[in-house]
């Protein structure tokens, strides 16, 4: 891939359309593949922020740098959200959770894998259009203080670590996630969180 010049001076500023959706397969079965169920609006986002595990190693021959291996791990999303309700709580840490009396079982619980959709906003009105396609959320600490005269309050942080689909997408492979800038003007974003947009499904805007 050619690099470009960018001519962008624009900062992110701001986030929301903050969404889920359970990957129920990812193979590489013919008629199976990579699938997800509904996609879901999981919660209003206050903050957004993602870090990714990675190494690299240098070798040295005959006294000079001979090569840089690099390997990257998952990505961590932290998620500054309102407390979510109990049953999508359970939901996302697979406890239990019972709809009649709108209470959660703190059971030892089963995770199961989710795609994660969010967008960031960009100083000039345009956006970053962002799904990950499979992860798990961590559970999130809880906490609340007296009170006072004061205007403290206390939100919740959500943890989502992201890892790459067994599926091999026939546009990139075994992927984490996909990145859309609307400033290029270039994919087609008007159902971009109707489903989970892969590779694959994603497409030009039509001229």
């Amino acid at each position: 891939m050619a690099l470009g010049s960018n001519t962008y001076v624009h900062d992110f500023h701001g986030c929301d359309d903050l969404y889920i959706a359970a990957v129920t397969k990812d193979n590489n079965v013919v008629g199976e593949g990579y699938v997800t169920g509904t996609v879901y609006k999981l919660a209003p986002l206050g903050e957004i922020s993602k870090t990714t595990e990675q190494s690299s190693m240098t070798k040295y021959y005959d006294n000079n740098t001979a090569y840089t291996i690099s390997a990257e791990g998952p990505d961590t999303i932290t998620l500054q959200i309102p407390p979510l309700n109990l049953a999508n709580l359970a939901a996302i840490l697979g406890k239990s959770y019972s709809a009649t009396t709108g209470s959660m079982s703190d059971t030892e619980g089963t995770p199961s894998y989710f795609a994660l959709g969010y967008r960031l906003g960009l100083s000039d009105g345009s956006y970053r259009y962002g799904w990950k396609f499979k992860g798990t959320f961590q559970i999130p600490d809880e906490g609340s203080a007296t009170r006072d005269n004061g205007t403290d309050v206390q939100g919740q942080t959500l943890i989502y670590t992201s890892i790459r689909t067994i599926h091999e997408f026939t546009s990139g492979g075994a992927s984490k996630g996909i990145e859309v800038d609307s400033r290029d003007g270039l994919a087609n974003l008007a159902s971009f969180f109707s489903t989970v947009t892969t590779p694959d499904t994603i497409t030009a805007v039509t001229p």
